[in-house]
């Protein structure tokens, strides 16, 4: 009881510093959020404690659905766009990120900068322990992301995909 009055209770400040929060969501304790008014959060979300959700740039944006949880250690690295659907289960240590840098050898990495791709994360999908989510990629409703997976392109909705990079193995019944 303690415990969820003080991730109701960040929920708040966040939500003074000019995060959309729906009712009844949760923060847990050591979360750091990086813009949070370019940040939408839909009702009964669980963020457990050590998630890092991140905007960077100008204008970028970070729509979470309903009831959804994101566990511990899980980074959401957005520069453009990054839309995650209702009712989504994203375990402990998943990245997701929606830019990468630029890459040419005429240049220094570091005065390059980077491109941004949204990316689309479907409603009742599973993402599965410290996997990661490329720039561009959409993974459909229903789909499941195994463990350790790096996905480089679209999941098909209800698919089953493990591996780096990830491929298809299956889909739900």
């Amino acid at each position: 009881m303690i415990r969820a009055i003080g991730d109701r209770l960040r929920a708040a400040l966040l939500a003074l510093r000019g995060m959309d929060i729906g009712a009844k969501t949760r923060i847990g304790p050591a979360v750091r959020v990086r813009q949070p008014h370019r940040m939408k959060l839909g009702t009964r979300c669980e963020i457990e404690h050590g998630v890092f959700l991140k905007c960077v740039g100008k204008d970028p944006s970070l729509e979470i659905g309903d009831f959804v949880f994101i566990g511990t250690g899980t980074e959401i690295d957005v520069a453009r766009s990054v839309v995650i659907g209702a009712h989504t289960l994203i375990a402990p240590g998943v990245f997701i990120t929606d830019h990468g840098h630029n890459t040419a050898r005429s240049r220094r990495l570091d005065e390059q900068g980077s491109q941004a791709s949204p990316v689309r994360i479907g409603a009742d999908v599973w993402l599965g322990a410290r996997a990661i989510i490329l720039p561009g990629v959409t993974v459909g409703e229903g789909a499941i992301v195994g463990a350790g997976s790096v996905v480089t392109k679209d999941v098909p909705p209800y698919a089953i995909v493990v591996g780096a990079p990830a491929r298809k193995i299956g889909d739900r019944e």
